[in-house]
């Protein structure tokens, strides 16, 4: 891969660009919450070469959402549940959708 497609892939919400130190910054937390959140199977960083932890956009985001739930009084576990739970139904709806609208029949008062 050369420098020009890995800044192409720097668009893509999958691709592991942050370390977790820069992640836990990102995020206003420590590496230990990421940790933590990983060991809870919310999110599974990949590894670089060496074995670092590398978080895509979309991680970041999930990770974001345990976060404010967990400060917001809830504890780790339950509020990585809350989010595969969070995450599970929005990927269903956009399925449901997607569903409606190559069958031609999306109704836009059933939207609500």
């Amino acid at each position: 891969m050369t420098a020009d497609d890995s800044f192409g892939r720097l668009d893509d919400d999958g691709y592991p660009a942050c370390t977790m130190g820069r992640a836990a910054e990102m995020l206003g937390t420590t590496q230990g919450f990421l940790r933590a959140i990983g060991e809870a199977r919310l999110i599974t960083p990949l590894r670089s070469a060496g074995g670092h932890r590398r978080y895509s956009r979309y991680q970041l985001r999930i990770a974001a959402r345990a976060r404010e739930l967990v400060d917001q009084g809830t504890p780790i576990g339950a509020a990585c549940r809350i989010v595969i739970l969070e995450d599970q139904l929005e990927e269903a709806q956009r399925l449901n959708a997607e569903y409606r609208a190559a069958a031609g029949s999306a109704n836009p008062s059933a939207a609500a």
